[in-house]
């Protein structure tokens, strides 16, 4: 196929946060698709692309429902791999934009590996991540020294959750939007509360951060919410 398809990480919301290298690709795109979640709902991964954009580039906006029915999700990956394989057959330079990076947590992972097997030519473009645009923001080392930090998914489950925290010195919590006061139970149980923090849509206008979560009854985490937290007081140098 004569067509590239470029994975592109802008990170985690503020415009300025995006590589020099997805900007200079993104200036020569024919077609750039934007995922979205649900059919009424804007791109914020598109809203930070956009002013990189030639004026006629083709902008796709294609929806990737979150929800569990199988059925339903793979009929949403197979159109949206079939949508891309044609442009890429008639020769187009295609960008696929996430938030963040994308290959964590990213809906670009399922399409580039079914992509994988027609033999099309893929580019992946990093981006800057949630959680470090998030210890930048709130001056919060991520991990020092020998520590051990872990990057976890809320939505995992108690038990491995439990593990995991078993095992880290500072953790990364995202997903914490459906089970926020589970989530925080654990942490006071692992001696991981005291100064964890939570931010919520870092980077972007409406920014809120939340110190003190443990003590907090009413955290009400939208979507792009992280929680950042560790075990060993701030200030306690590691050799």
């Amino acid at each position: 196929m004569k067509g590239t398809l470029y994975g592109i990480g802008v990170g985690p919301g503020d415009p300025e946060l995006i590589t020099l290298k997805a900007v200079n690709i993104l200036k020569k795109i024919d077609v750039v698709i934007a995922p979205r979640t649900q059919k009424n709902e804007k791109s914020t991964a598109l809203n930070i692309a956009m002013p990189h954009l030639r004026q006629n580039t083709e902008i796709l906006e294609l929806v990737f429902p979150m929800v569990y029915d199988e059925n339903q999700l793979n009929e949403a990956w197979l159109d949206g791999k079939n949508t891309i394989l044609n442009l890429l057959e008639q020769g187009k330079q295609v960008a696929f934009l996430t938030l963040g990076d994308p290959m964590l947590y990213s809906t670009y992972i399922y399409i580039f590996r079914l992509l994988a097997p027609h033999r099309v030519d893929i580019q992946t473009i990093p981006g800057i991540t949630s959680f470090c645009a998030a210890g930048s923001r709130l001056g919060y080392p991520l991990a020092e020294g020998n520590d051990i930090v872990s990057i976890i998914p809320a939505t995992c489950g108690q038990d491995k959750l439990a593990r995991a925290l078993d095992y880290s010195d500072s953790v990364v919590l995202m997903k914490v939007y459906r089970n926020i006061n589970e989530v925080v139970d654990q942490l006071k149980s692992h001696h991981l509360s005291e100064q964890a923090v939570m931010i919520s849509k870092c980077g972007h206008p409406d920014e809120t951060i939340h110190y003190q979560i443990d003590r907090s009854a009413d955290l009400k985490p939208v979507y792009l919410s992280t929680i950042l937290a560790k075990k060993r007081p701030e200030g306690v140098k590691v050799d």
